[in-house]
């Protein structure tokens, strides 16, 4: 089959790679029917060293399954399902609480190990705790909504949750990639009243307010710090979602948190340490997050999706074949598309 190789940084090619197979009696084969590029695959396209070994990408799907292990029970072949970003058991100890993230039988795809989904089909393991079958057929119209349950929506609510954000709240959200929207979509749903998004992009900037953005910082550093203490009676917002991963933008969310508030981080750290230590403890903030537990999240969300009363497809702005993917891989990180949909 054919799958998309990331060597090193910048090296993306289409290949002919091992067409996936049974390898546990827990496993199942699907059909990508779609798949996406994600932010946090614009990492590894910036700093991957050939030293790091070659990787078959993508860790967002929707399928078809065509093969099932002897020992699944709850998929059969032709179900449509949504494969979220980490594979999981659902019966540990940490499944049992939600956080399948942390499964002590999971681990995550699209590394040397575990081959991804940017391809024409994708080997899920534990996939009865993994895959969630949905109730539509594989071409129905909110097929881009529902590929956003496999991770940026899910991410988003989790950085809100984490956040702990409720009826009439004040948020900032730190990032104005997919996640970082669907953090808006996802403060909005959970009743937030004031929703800053810090963001200089015109094009998401749209987007955020159309999802419910109330207010727009476009500054960076210490002027977007004072700029949102301006919209909040000096005092800073309720919760924050950071949804980037670097210094600066935790930084940020440190500094624009008010006294006693808590800040959601879901974008992948890009350093061991984690800045603002002092000011994070002199000021009370809960910090928390991680990976989010997508698969715990879709009971709650995929109704919303379904009677179209959340609209995450629309980060999607591109969408390409697989022959399509590499230029989808520059495309996000020259800033010309917030999300690229695969349709293998």
């Amino acid at each position: 089959m054919r799958g998309t190789v990331m060597y090193a940084a910048g090296d993306v090619r289409i290949e002919n790679v091992p067409d996936p197979t049974i390898q546990e009696p827990t496993d199942a084969v699907i059909r990508v029917t779609r798949a996406c590029i994600c932010g946090s695959d614009l990492w590894p396209y910036k700093t991957l060293q050939p030293a790091d070994g070659a990787r078959v990408m993508g860790h967002e799907a929707i399928g078809v399954v065509e093969e099932i292990g002897a020992d699944v029970r709850t998929l059969k072949i032709g179900d449509v399902v949504v494969m979220p970003f980490a594979f999981s058991d659902g019966t540990c100890i940490f499944c049992d609480e939600g956080l399948q993230t942390e499964c002590v039988h999971g681990g995550f795809f699209g590394n040397p190990e575990v081959p991804g989904a940017q391809s024409e089909a994708v080997r899920i393991p534990q996939a009865d705790g993994t895959l969630y079958v949905l109730p539509v057929g594989e071409d129905d119209a909110l097929m881009p909504s529902l590929l956003t349950l496999s991770d940026v929506m899910g991410t988003g609510h989790h950085a809100a949750v984490v956040a702990k954000v409720g009826p009439g709240k004040s948020v900032a959200v730190v990032g104005d990639g997919a996640v970082g929207l669907c953090g808006v979509i996802a403060a909005k749903r959970l009743g937030a009243e004031q929703i800053i998004m810090l963001g200089r992009h015109q094009d998401r900037i749209t987007l955020a307010r159309e999802f419910g953005a109330t207010d727009v910082v476009s500054e960076r550093g210490a002027e977007a710090v004072e700029r949102v203490k301006e919209l909040t009676d000096g005092y800073g917002v309720d919760a924050v979602l950071e949804c980037v991963g670097l210094d600066q933008s935790m930084e940020t969310a440190i500094e624009v948190a008010r006294p006693g508030g808590a800040v959601g981080r879901v974008g992948v750290p890009q350093h061991e340490l984690m800045p603002g230590a002092q000011p994070s403890f002199f000021k009370n903030i809960t910090i928390g997050g991680g990976p989010a537990p997508v698969r715990a999240y879709i009971d709650d969300l995929l109704p919303d999706v379904l009677e179209g009363r959340i609209e995450p497809g629309r980060v999607f702005d591109r969408t390409v074949d697989l022959n399509g993917v590499p230029d989808g891989y520059r495309a996000m990180n020259d800033r010309e598309s917030i999300k690229v949909l695969v349709r293998p």
